[in-house]
């Protein structure tokens, strides 16, 4: 039985299913396959399936973001420059920039996150990549960026006739400043040229303080992973709203006998299943770590990356695409919805692009040969999304095999629950305390645990709409749910 006690315990973020846009170069051919670089447009069919993902925030930047002069990505296209990519490989064309990923925001009622260079993050590898070279950000940048957003006045935006400013908000300083990359030099090896947290915390104050100075009601966020976050929120105190960290769930070639490494994932499938299934455990210990940290000085957490990190074979992480690792992100999700009362901004996916199997969308390239599809993270993204409610609320479930997790907005109440069993049914009946239910609506994706998402079959994990008898409800095996409950005005 799932029993629900409808008593707001927090708010409920409405950035938990955040998405991020990176041009990813040669890795994953992203922002190039999604814009139309004939029409100077995004493509008709990829904001088509963006609506239906309908993301409530998307962010701008990551390690692209260290090495990224906004200016060179404004005005006529014809004086925009190309950037090498230095993280991704390749060049960046920088047809889409500010004004084209605000555009994409509005079009998908998604708030924008812009992410800015601070000072390449202290690595000289990407600030100056060859003599000459300047790709270091400085605070004076950001926020000359803030006010081509933000200033009402700003000559510049204006003079690329955008008279209304943009009302960007969200702002994050450095990305992944304390992780350590491989050196851009003759030799390939693994170095930590970044800043460490003493000028992490300088740097970020120079920038924190030149942004407000231009629009002192920002939302910013500052790096604080690998145990930074006590002294980043204690040194930079009011100038920061919030401290971000990423957790990626990594399946290291390295380790023998990887039943998720490239097509092994077909020969294991209880193993696959059982592994998947217990990623949960690691986000959770990862979050709760954060809140740990930030939980003395009352800083909220923003978890701007998060999703399978899967070093195979092929490097692109094939097990993704099929249904059960839709299950785990389904679980992941929920993971995440606990521990609301602290975090307010996640991710558990790469937006879109045409390779990597961490996307929430895959673009077919080239474009003529399909339409875009969400791939199982996208599906569950978008349904647990839709369905959600402004407030957590209690609720308990004595079946160990289904996750559940509830939230309320007025008279209805929401329910995310995921069949960790991938061959077993589960009855769940519903009880509200105190509260009688007037309607009960299930959105459920259930397949083959191994059914994979293909454009072929764009419809394969769509949400099927029913109306269930709450006291009778029984989700299929593997099966992913957001149900709504419509309560009577009062408990007769």
């Amino acid at each position: 039985m799932i029993r629900i006690k409808p008593r707001a315990k927090y708010p409920r973020s409405p950035y938990l299913y955040m998405q991020f846009a990176e041009p990813l170069g040669n890795a994953d051919s992203s922002v190039d396959a999604a814009w139309d670089y004939v029409n100077n447009c995004w493509r008709p069919e990829v904001l088509e399936i963006l609506k239906r993902l309908a993301p409530p925030m998307i962010r701008w930047g990551g390690c692209f973001a260290s090495y990224y002069h906004w200016r060179d990505a404004v005005g006529p296209r014809e004086q925009r420059n190309p950037m090498l990519n230095l993280c991704w490989d390749g060049v960046f064309s920088n047809q889409v920039g500010t004004v084209e990923f605000v555009d994409l925001c509005r079009a998908l009622g998604s708030e924008p996150l812009m992410c800015v260079n601070m000072e390449s993050d202290g690595r000289p590898t990407w600030a100056t990549p060859f003599p000459g070279a300047n790709l270091r950000g400085t605070a004076e940048e950001a926020a000359e960026w803030v006010a081509y957003c933000n200033d009402p006045a700003n000559t510049l935006r204006r003079s690329h006739g955008r008279k209304k400013p943009f009302g960007v908000r969200y702002w994050q300083i450095g990305n992944e400043t304390s992780y350590g990359y491989w050196a851009a030099t003759g030799e390939r090896k693994f170095v930590r040229d970044g800043f460490d947290c003493d000028r992490t915390i300088e740097v970020t104050r120079r920038f924190a303080q030149a942004m407000r100075a231009v629009d002192p009601d920002l939302k910013l966020i500052a790096w604080g992973d690998d145990n930074w976050a006590p002294r980043i929120c204690e040194k930079l105190g009011g100038l920061i709203d919030m401290v971000a960290f990423h957790c990626h769930f990594p399946s290291r070639r390295d380790q023998e006998n990887d039943v998720l490494a490239d097509h092994y994932y077909r020969q294991s499938p209880q193993a696959v299943w059982n592994q998947l299934m217990n990623t949960c455990v690691q986000l959770e210990q990862k979050i709760e770590a954060m809140k740990m940290q930030v939980a003395p000085y009352g800083k909220r957490l923003a978890m701007t990356e998060s999703h399978y990190c899967i070093d195979d074979g092929r490097d692109r992480g094939d097990v993704l695409s099929c249904w059960a690792a839709g299950v785990a992100y389904a679980r992941n999700l929920n993971v995440i919805e606990r521990h609301a009362d602290v975090l307010d901004i996640a991710t558990s996916a790469d937006f879109f692009g045409n390779r990597w199997q961490v996307n929430a969308v895959m673009l077919p390239t080239p474009a003529y040969v399909g339409k875009p599809y969400l791939m199982p993270v996208g599906e569950v993204m978008g349904l647990f999304s839709k369905y959600s409610g402004e407030y957590s609320i209690p609720v308990e479930c004595n079946n160990a095999s289904a996750d559940v997790t509830a939230s309320m907005t007025g008279g209805k109440i929401y329910l995310h629950i995921v069949n960790t069993s991938a061959d077993q049914a589960l009855s769940l009946p519903l009880q509200v305390v105190g509260r009688m239910i007037r309607k009960a609506t299930a959105w459920e994706i259930s397949a083959s645990p191994w059914a994979d998402a293909n454009m072929l079959e764009r419809a394969l994990f769509f949400p099927n709409r029913r109306i269930i008898d709450p006291m009778t409800y029984c989700i299929p095996p593997a099966g992913v749910a957001a149900l709504v409950l419509e309560l009577n005005d009062s408990g007769d």
